[in-house]
């Protein structure tokens, strides 16, 4: 029976992704000067004013105001009509150490036996549906509201565009899970004051569909642009007026939109967020290892959409339980259970074993922090960092690691494909 599926996006200047952001740019410095640093920061921010705060155990001393100032900025909060600037702003820090109780379960003499830094379970997922491996509609959302940011950071077009952003896509899919149109656009964005209401709705749905839609549809394979056809059902600032928007129109909190950073409500969550988070926590490398997995089965043919779960205790380093779904889709002859048990032996995941072949210990975090942790591409990069008490650093870094299509060749010999 034909469905349909829905998913939804938020811009970096949406305020729950601002503090994503700030909290993950936290993160980065502490690693970038103390790779062995210890985090968990959280993040609030609300009409002129930010507030920092969480767990630290780091040999680095960091300006974390200046830091939470600097992506503010960088976001493009720079104006004092939005009533929400990075040079302007009140930015309190109630940063206090990480708790010994806690630490004494993750530390261990033997790195290799390092513990989880928390209970729980975590998911990760992969379809065929794109060449990214990931749900059509999350796709989609994420590279509207991408592109918006280009075209507003640019000022070429649209210089009446605002940070603060949302866009949900609506999909229609066939009796075999195939998609064969997008039935629904939903698209939301800030703006600058217009003097006739009527006159900003008019310019602003018709630039969406004339400049920036485009610009989005030509992205995207042959097939993928043949759904983008003329029956869309466009909901362009359905309310009207959006001018008061960013941390003034809403308050902002670190790790609120799971599953925009994941897999668009596809696959399963288990209701740990990432931002702000070392890798010694879970809920953060284990997620990312656990699609690691599941895009690397995918890829290499065991199945056309896999989900992957892993749970573990606090302080223990085995995983309590591994669990693969393939959802009926199976190429090999095998139950799920035994796909689970041949995957087991192909990836280690104990914590530490995660940090190492992902390489998560290098500051890498702020670039997942806006537009998904997810079906991002694998690159290497160099960044700066400044601190006027710990001075320059430049650091190599690879992002995204575990979107790599490295264990592919491994186990397509495992499974004997």
């Amino acid at each position: 029976m034909a469905y349909l599926f829905t998913s939804e996006s938020v811009s970096e200047g949406h305020p729950d992704k601002i503090a994503d952001q700030i909290s993950d740019a936290l993160l980065d410095y502490f690693l970038a000067y103390d790779k062995n640093s210890k985090v968990a920061c959280e993040t609030l921010v609300t009409t002129g004013q930010v507030i920092l705060a969480g767990e630290v155990k780091s040999k680095a001393y960091l300006d974390v105001q200046k830091i939470a100032r600097e992506v503010i900025n960088d976001i493009g909060y720079t104006k004092g009509e939005y009533h929400f600037s990075g040079d302007s702003c009140g930015v309190i820090s109630l940063i206090h150490e990480q708790s010994d109780d806690i630490n004494q379960g993750v530390d261990r003499d033997e790195k290799e036996e390092q513990g989880a830094g928390d209970q729980g379970m975590m998911f990760g997922y992969a379809t065929k549906e794109t060449k990214d491996y990931m749900p059509l509609a999350l796709d989609i959302s994420h590279r509207i509201l991408k592109e918006l940011a280009v075209v507003r950071k640019e000022k070429k077009e649209m210089l009446y565009l605002r940070p603060d952003a949302k866009c949900q896509v609506t999909i229609k899919y066939n009796d075999n899970d195939e998609p064969i149109s997008i039935k629904t656009i939903v698209l939301s964005t800030q703006h600058d004051d217009f003097d006739e209401e009527a006159r900003m709705q008019q310019k602003i749905d018709t630039d969406i569909k004339n400049i920036l839609m485009p610009r989005v549809i030509q992205q995207f394979k042959p097939e993928v642009r043949a759904l983008f056809d003329t029956a869309i059902e466009y909901h362009i600032n359905p309310t009207g007026k959006f001018v008061i928007g960013g941390p003034h129109g809403d308050a902002g909190l670190t790790g609120r939109k799971i599953i925009v950073d994941t897999y668009g409500g596809k696959g399963g969550h288990g209701g740990g967020a990432f931002s702000g988070k070392d890798p010694s926590k879970v809920d953060r490398s284990a997620a990312y290892a656990s699609r690691h997995i599941a895009k690397n089965l995918v890829a290499a043919g065991v199945a056309d959409e896999v989900l992957v779960q892993v749970s573990y205790a606090i302080g223990k380093s085995q995983p309590t339980s591994i669990f693969i779904n393939t959802y009926g889709t199976a190429n090999v002859d095998l139950t799920d259970h035994e796909i689970a048990d041949k995957t087991e032996k192909i990836f280690d995941m104990r914590p530490s074993a995660i940090e190492s072949r992902l390489n998560l210990r290098k500051p890498m975090y702020k670039e997942t922090a806006a537009y998904g942790h997810m079906g991002r591409e694998p690159q290497l990069v160099t960044k700066t960092f400044h601190s006027d008490h710990l001075g320059e650093l430049k650091k190599d870094v690879e992002l995204f690691t575990w979107e790599k299509l490295d264990y592919v060749d491994e186990i397509k010999k495992v499974f004997k494909l």
